[in-house]
């Protein structure tokens, strides 16, 4: 996501008065990072949850145990809950969320390095899908960061 991009969604979600929290884990923040670091941006974003860890992804956003001992922090009901359960910890109208193997260790046959699920919600909506990014460990945090916001803007269009 360029600057010119990151701008036209923060004025999406300026002018309807929304604010945004994101839940990250693969990411470690820089979902956050590319949002404050645009001036004003406390007038839409609220805050960033960086739940690196199982316990804090239950701790801080309420994902049962239970959901990632079934089904593995990179997974699609993962991303939902921490996509939700940002939305239930914040005062916000939106959220997204990232869960993934960066690399370059971690990765399986069933999940490999660049595998990422995401979770989004609006007000009366939640989403999610997976993608698999090549590159390195900076590369696939990078294309995750763009693509989380990119789905967002695109979803407010």
């Amino acid at each position: 996501m360029n600057d010119s991009d990151l701008d036209t969604l923060a004025a999406a979600l300026r002018g309807r008065g929304w604010r945004l929290a994101s839940a990250e884990s693969c990411t470690g923040g820089l979902i956050a990072a590319a949002c404050t670091d645009l001036a004003g941006s406390s007038d839409w974003f609220e805050r960033g949850f960086v739940t690196y860890s199982n316990a804090a992804k239950t701790e801080l956003l309420g994902v049962p145990a239970a959901l990632i001992e079934a089904h593995g922090a990179v997974s699609e009901p993962v991303a939902r809950a921490m996509a939700e359960g940002a939305a239930r910890h914040a005062p916000v109208q939106c959220t997204l969320a990232v869960t993934g193997i960066a690399g370059p260790g971690g990765g399986s046959a069933a999940k490999p390095v660049g595998t990422v699920w995401f979770g989004w919600t609006l007000p009366g909506r939640s989403w999610t899908e997976v993608r698999h990014f090549d590159g390195d460990r900076a590369d696939v945090r990078r294309q995750t960061r763009d693509h989380a916001l990119a789905v967002l803007l695109d979803a407010l269009r």
